[in-house]
């Protein structure tokens, strides 16, 4: 640790007996005994920068951002009885609509297979281009790239931000703070207000919300939301990367001397001296001239020089900058570069570098990706050979049967179809393998009992209903099948396997 408070030893005249026994005899005596146990945080202000990282970086920003608050907006016909927003989770009836997919509650695994192929395609990404991901995609990266920019314009760049940090509180700071903090603000308020409505029906949400009449959990979420965009990005910035997020400690075991990472070339660059010193000693000095520039614009605010280390979030801003450095004095760029270990070892040799498509065709990053393609044709599979027709059946346990007066034997069901189009379908309950079985429902008589049922399920829901089962006096214990088949072009079908109780 750097500038620890310290203190001396106690003397033993005035150590208290629990002091003199607290360390063993033989060791050394402790000059230093630390007082603060962690570093002040040390303000980073990353300088404005060009290059195709860089605009890299903007696209991205502007596609990630424009997705997550344009979204709940777009529409998508589904017909009269479903709702029309293009991605909605509707925690209330429990259904999940992404354009044409709606996944019930039933084909969570849908939503399981997802998020592993989020996790896996992280795994690749990472193995082949290091945290890429964190440089560029991470939500953590995306707004605190903008409120960055946010501090650019309303304070100026590095040095104005520098100078203002440390100039005394006046009405022109005052001003400026208060000013950069109410966009802050209101870039938090818009963070919170576009989640929530993908949990309801955008235009009605922010009608209901403005005119005091959405649920408390909509003023709650939009707060809480507020407060942590505005404080992981506006605030703690780059120590969620370096000290909250587990990910940097995760991906050194998918990293190896083939993977593609932000280095810095130190046979190439050192010894580091200014040109003037270059000029006079040229074999001597390296190709870096120690300008700092890849660390005033670092949004983490590390030194890629002093090697990888877990506060690289591989942005390659720095190479934008080391490569403009070097187009002005005159020397090749890539000093700061994307390259593998075993790159850098090919070049330090004086051999070719391999292409950057060999590069990431590495045994791991390929497994990697057929995992994940895997995962992603079976889930395709699934949804496109899933039926929209579902019937479960559950008998009554107490008592088993019941003995009508002509003698004949009843048992009664609880039948649940499941309906997942969008629209009204007829469906027809039949008994299989039982010849003699009639039933009923509880919405008619048992005169118009028959051995097939027409049922009526209203668009995209989920209803139940009783159903009575009789038999002949004379039949034994026996299995049987509810069937259901949808009256229409798919004729969807579906069956349950019961069992119709009888007196030994």
């Amino acid at each position: 640790m750097n500038n620890l408070e310290t203190r001396p030893p106690e003397s033993s005249a005035a150590a208290t007996p629990e002091d003199l026994t607290r360390h063993d005899p033989t060791e050394p005596p402790q000059h230093e005994v630390p007082l603060n146990l962690y570093e002040k945080r040390k303000g980073v202000f990353p300088q404005k920068i060009d290059g195709k990282f860089r605009r890299f970086k903007w696209l991205v920003m502007l596609i990630t951002l424009g997705i997550y608050y344009i979204t709940p907006w777009l529409r998508w016909d589904r017909g009269p009885y479903a709702p029309d927003q293009a991605v909605l989770i509707d925690l209330a009836h429990r259904r999940f609509y992404m354009f044409g997919i709606e996944i019930w509650p039933h084909e969570f695994y849908f939503v399981a297979g997802l998020l592993i192929m989020a996790g896996i395609g992280l795994f690749v990404v990472t193995s082949a281009v290091g945290r890429a991901w964190c440089g560029y995609s991470c939500p953590q990266t995306v707004w605190t790239d903008l409120f960055q920019h946010v501090d650019r314009l309303i304070d100026g760049d590095r040095n104005a931000q520098i100078r203002l940090a440390k100039a005394p509180l006046s009405p022109s700071k005052f001003f400026r703070r208060t000013f950069k903090y109410a966009i802050y603000l209101f870039i938090g308020f818009w963070t919170g207000g576009a989640w929530i409505m993908y949990f309801a029906d955008a235009p009605t949400l922010v009608r209901d919300f403005w005119s005091g009449e959405a649920a408390p959990t909509a003023y709650i979420t939009v707060a809480v939301l507020t407060l942590t965009t505005v404080g992981l990005g506006g605030f703690m910035r780059e120590q969620v990367c370096i000290y909250m997020c587990p990910w940097p400690r995760i991906q050194s075991a998918m990293l190896d001397e083939k993977s593609l990472l932000v280095t810095y070339k130190d046979w190439r660059g050192e010894k580091r001296g200014s040109v003037k010193k270059a000029a006079k000693n040229p074999e001597t000095y390296g190709d870096c001239i120690d300008c700092h520039q890849c660390v005033a614009v670092c949004p983490t605010g590390i030194d890629i020089r002093e090697g990888p280390q877990v506060g690289c979030i591989t942005c390659a801003l720095c190479i934008d900058a080391c490569d403009r450095v070097m187009a002005e004095v005159g020397r090749p760029r890539g000093l700061i570069d994307y390259a593998t270990l075993e790159d850098c070892e090919r070049e330090a040799a004086g051999e070719e570098p391999r292409p950057v498509w060999k590069t990431l065709l590495h045994p791991r990053t390929i497994a990697y990706f057929s995992i994940w393609a895997a995962i992603g044709l079976g889930l395709l599979f699934a949804l496109g050979n899933r039926d929209h027709t579902d019937i479960s059946v559950a008998q009554d346990r107490n008592p088993p049967y019941v003995m009508l007066s002509d003698g004949s034997v009843r048992n009664a069901y609880t039948v649940k179809l499941r309906n997942m189009e969008s629209r009204p379908r007829d469906m027809r309950i039949a008994l299989e393998g039982l010849p003699q079985g009639v039933m009923w429902t509880d919405a008619m008589g048992r005169e118009d009992a028959a051995s097939t049922l027409i049922q009526r399920m209203p668009a995209d829901a989920t209803q139940a209903f009783r159903v009575y089962v009789v038999q002949p006096a004379d039949v034994a214990k026996d299995e049987f099948t509810f069937t259901v088949t949808s009256l229409d072009k798919q004729a969807e079908t579906d069956s349950n396997e019961a069992r119709f109780n009888a007196p030994e």
